[in-house]
């Protein structure tokens, strides 16, 4: 494929974006993300992706929504490799699945269990989705280093969002330990493995089924600061990964 044509979809063209980039679901979060940038210019919107380009700490960095689930995320990891990206953090939302796990708590995942379809184009489903080290390790000693505790471990990444399976929920929960439940990681990773790029994900809890429901306000505050941290501790993850 000729980079010098736009993307089919993301409409640029070899240039728009840098090797690192960040990957929320939502575009307003991508506007979030572009907010903390120097020099943030846009570069992409079509369709769910927004995309914009900037430097952290001197840093080139780039973010583009992803929209929600895997067929839009797999869509757009393919088309910035196209444009020369190689390492993606998901920066996103997710359900709690431990009952310690509370609002506004950050989670990254070092894997993912493969509830969902589109990776089946890539790999078969006995294929692992798992997180690039180098990119994980650098988002781990970034919240630490910002004074975060977040949960680490496996995720579980679905399609469907209305339909739950309570006895398979409560094997990932109980027997796989499982921190969250979410929709785009597990095909971020593998599409990622695919092309040879780096992957990672932090995310933000919005909710958790296994404790009671907060007052909205109460909840969306939470949320807020909690995505709030979890953007902080990607760019910084980005600078660590820069300085090598």
């Amino acid at each position: 494929m000729s980079n010098e044509l736009p993307q089919r979809h993301l409409k640029v063209t070899t240039g728009a974006v840098a090797r690192t980039v960040l990957i929320p679901g939502d575009p307003a979060r991508a506007e979030r993300i572009a907010a903390h940038l120097e020099g943030a210019r846009e570069v992409i919107r079509n369709r769910e992706y927004l995309g914009f380009t900037g430097t952290a700490g001197g840093v080139p960095i780039s973010v583009c929504s992803t929209g929600i689930g895997g067929p839009s995320a797999s869509i757009a990891v393919e088309e910035l490799c196209n444009l020369g990206a190689d390492t993606f953090i998901r920066v996103g939302s997710a359900g709690g699945r431990q009952p310690e796990i509370e609002v506004g708590d950050l989670a990254i995942v070092t894997a993912a269990h493969r509830d969902e379809g589109t990776a089946l184009a890539y790999l078969p489903l006995g294929f692992p989705a798992v997180a690039d080290i180098a990119v994980t390790v650098a988002l781990i000693d970034a919240a630490s280093n910002l004074g975060h505790r977040p949960f680490v471990g496996v995720a579980t990444s679905r399609d469907a969002f209305y339909r739950k399976d309570p006895s398979l929920t409560e094997v990932l929960t109980t027997q796989g330990h499982i921190v969250v439940a979410e929709q785009e990681c597990a095909t971020v990773f593998i599409v990622a493995h695919v092309r040879r790029a780096r992957a990672g994900a932090v995310l933000a809890i919005d909710s958790n089924i296994l404790r009671g429901k907060l007052p909205p306000e109460e909840a969306e505050r939470r949320f807020r600061e909690g995505e709030a941290a979890a953007i902080q501790v990607a760019i910084e993850a980005v600078r660590r990964l820069a300085r090598g």
